[in-house]
């Protein structure tokens, strides 16, 4: 069974950096594609980027230039560096996966695993 573990939230003020991580409970993750959503209070969950097994990346327009998403799938693990934070990044912060596709898909409906979430707090 594939379980997703988050980690590396927090709170920091505007223009620090963080680095989440989420670690995937089985191999094969490395043959899925991984992304980052996350949800603000009172809004929709978004798409925020994401990875194909060929190291393809995808990011939404808000965030580009300012987040990196990368995997070591030695680790079983898919990282999510977020630099020049501002408050409007400030949501919980889930990792999903998607099973056997080369595709970065956007839609959250899209994905079959999802991870915890983790708190990001961005202060002015």
């Amino acid at each position: 069974q594939v379980q997703l573990v988050e980690s590396g939230g927090g709170m920091v003020q505007a223009g620090d950096s963080l680095r989440l991580s989420c670690a995937c409970s089985v191999r094969t993750c490395s043959w899925y594609i991984m992304a980052y959503f996350r949800q603000a209070p009172g809004k929709e969950r978004e798409f925020v980027g994401g990875i194909s097994w060929s190291d393809s990346t995808t990011y939404a327009d808000s965030v580009k230039g300012r987040f990196t998403i990368s995997r070591d799938n030695a680790k079983n693990t898919v990282y999510l560096q977020m630099n020049g934070l501002k408050p409007e990044d400030t949501a919980i912060y889930y990792c999903a996966a998607k099973s056997y596709s080369n595709v970065v898909f956007t839609n959250r409906s899209e994905y079959d695993h999802w991870g915890q979430g983790t708190q990001v707090t961005v202060s002015s």
